[in-house]
Formats: C-alpha cells, structure tokens, sequence
C-alpha cells in the first residue's frame, strides 16, 4: 500500500502524545487531528468551503446511512463521494457497525453478518462483511473501516467475548475481500472494558494493520475514567507506527486526554449535534447559548475565537436564532463548535512539536470545568 504512509515526526517526553503525518491520495493529514463527520456525504448545515475555512483535514461519511439512501451505486456512478459531495481532501467511511449496533431490536447478527430493517422504510437488508467492503470501495473513501461489532456499556463479559469473536471473524473476511490500492482498511479493536479480550483482540488485529488501526466500543456509556484507563492499557500494544484512531468521541477534554495517550484521531457528531441543540464548547465547559441569562450578552461566544461566528456575531444574537427555529443559529454554532476542536487538535500538535504539550494539557484542563463536560 505504498499510496499510504505515516511518519511520527516528534513525540512528547512526558507523555504519550505523538506528532506525525499520515499520507493519503486524497492530501497530506497532520496529526493530532479531530474529524468533522459528514454522516450522510454532508456535515450537517455547512458548505465544503465552510468546513476548508475551518481547517478540516479530512471528514467522516458513514456507510449505512449511505447505503440506504441515495445508495452506493449512484454515488459509484457519480465518481464516489469525493465528487458526489465535492470534497476533494481525504474521506474516511465508518463500516456502519456501530449504527447497526444502534438498531438494537431491528437486527439479528450471526457469524456470516447482520440482517437488520432500515429505519427509514423497515425493508429488510442482509450485510456480510464483504458486502460492507464492497459498497465502501463503491463510495471511495481514503480510508475504510472494518466491519465489527460493538457492546453496550454495562455488558457480561460471555456477550463482549462473542462480540470479539465475531469482529475477528468479519475482519479476515473484509481484509480477503479488500482489493482496492486507493483505500486504506483499518482493523477495529474491540473488547468492551474487559483488559483480556482488548490485548487478544489487538493481537489479532495486528496482521491486518497496514497503515492503522482503530479503537472501537468506548464512549459508549462507560464513565471517561474507564476509557481513559483502557487507552492507557492499549497504548503499549498497538503498533507505534501506524495512526491509532478512537472512534466516535470528541468533547474538548477528551481530546486532550486521547492525545495524552497516543491517539491520532478522532470524530464525533457532537459539536453539531449539540450545536443544534443551543450549546457551545468553550475552553471552560459547554455553553448552552440558548438559555436566558444570554439574552442580552453582546459579546462573541469566545472573545479570543478566529471562527467566523465569533468574528461576526454575538452570544444574544445566536441566541435568538436557536430560539426562534433559525437556521442559521445551529450553523453559527456548529461552525464554532468544529473550529474549537479543530484548534484544539492543532495546537496540541504545535505544542508537541515545541514540547510543551504537558503544560498545555494541564492548563487546559485546569481551565475546563469538567462538571460543564457533560452533554
């Protein structure tokens, strides 16, 4: 796969945060980085010139949603999704896994894959591992995903174990069934919070790690201590290497916390999600804009933000909008809340890079209130 590369360029002496460059057909990616996700071949309410302006390296798409609706093939027919949604910089595609794990009683998994009902029509539809990988290398993401299966927070250890076992099983067939050169597949590690199945899962993981491997099943209920404790265990099994991705959490702390201990990248729907719903990130916890007390707040929503709805507009105003059902209130909000971790990712490489980043991760989160870090 020589179209892909990663090199570390420096990594922190106190910690485990690494600086580095993973190298895709699509452009250049520099590490630490957060991704904006695009989960229907758009990141909801914004522009791919938006999303540029805000420094976004590469966006996630998700290949259930994608899928179902308008369906691979005519993304296929338009050139894949670089062209169907006119982003020309790297794409990564979520296997759809964890949205099938989100379907709960509208699915049945075995080993040969997972029947499910579309949540949209309730038609049923049959997806093998090679059918993920098949309508993956359709829509033409840089980088693919393996197709897995993930455990709720709080399960027995006997269900994680059959969890494991099926995602080691789906991921030899998804690798056999691989064959496009431009696309980079990455194994995920899974396992639940149990130490035993993570180490056996990365073990067999590691085979089928090219250029990356991922991290998946956290954030998932469990508290973020246990997550944290379960990177840290992770760290020194994975391949050094290689860029290690968790998936699917993104609120500023931890951000912070993933880099601290060698992760690379990162996506979440949250900073729209909740931008949709009235709230901010700030460098001190959540802001829910929406609330009263911001009535009359003529100030940005961060005096010291270069995003273009801090430059432009005020807390009052965005609060109006989001109160008044405007459009334009969750895309100033959004456009804010991607920023935040865009910059986040960004100078946590800059201090890595200067070596500084232990100061920086503890100034920051002696500024963030973590009571304010819930969403």
């Amino acid at each position: 796969m020589e179209k892909f590369s990663f090199e570390i360029i420096k990594e922190c002496p106190n910690t485990h945060a690494r600086a580095g460059i993973l190298h895709t057909p699509h452009g250049d990616i520099e590490t630490p980085i957060f991704m904006p996700v695009g989960t229907q071949a758009t990141v909801k309410g914004l522009k791919p010139e938006d999303l540029n302006e805000l420094g976004a390296q590469i966006i996630l798409s998700n290949t259930y949603h994608l899928y179902l609706r308008p369906g691979h093939e005519i993304i296929k027919a338009a050139g894949g999704l670089h062209n169907f949604m006119n982003w020309h910089k790297p794409i990564l595609t979520d296997s759809g896994g964890f949205q099938v794990f989100s379907l709960s009683s509208l699915r049945k998994i075995s080993d040969n894959g997972v029947e499910f009902r579309s949540h949209l029509n309730g038609a049923k539809h049959f997806i093998t591992p090679e059918k993920d990988i098949e309508v993956q290398e359709a829509l033409g993401a840089d980088i693919i995903m393996a197709f897995d299966q993930c455990t709720e927070a709080g399960c027995s250890y006997e269900k994680a174990v059959d969890a494991m076992n099926v995602t080691k099983k789906w991921l030899e067939r998804c690798y056999n069934a691989h064959h496009n050169d431009n696309q980079m597949l990455f194994p995920i590690v899974q396992g639940n919070i149990f130490k035993d199945l993570r180490k056996k899962c990365v073990e067999y993981c590691l085979p089928y790690a090219k250029c990356g491997i991922a991290i998946g099943g956290l954030s998932v209920g469990e508290e973020k201590s246990v997550m944290y404790d379960i990177l840290d265990f992770l760290n020194p099994l994975l391949p050094h290497n290689q860029p290690r991705y968790l998936m699917g959490v993104g609120s500023p702390d931890c951000l912070i916390e993933g880099f601290a201990r060698g992760i690379d990248m990162m996506d979440c729907v949250l900073p729209t999600r909740i931008a949709r719903n009235g709230t901010a990130f700030t460098k001190k916890g959540k802001m829910v804009i929406k609330n009263a007390k911001y009535k009359d707040d003529f100030r940005p929503i961060e005096s010291d933000c270069d995003c273009y709805a801090c430059k432009h507009y005020t807390r009052a105003y965005i609060r109006h909008l989001i109160n008044a059902g405007e459009m334009l209130g969750a895309e100033l909000l959004s456009i804010h809340n991607l920023r935040s971790l865009i910059k986040i990712a960004h100078d946590s490489r800059n201090a890595i890079l200067n070596g500084y980043f232990k100061d920086y991760k503890e100034e920051f989160l002696n500024n963030y209130d973590l009571t304010k870090s819930r969403f």
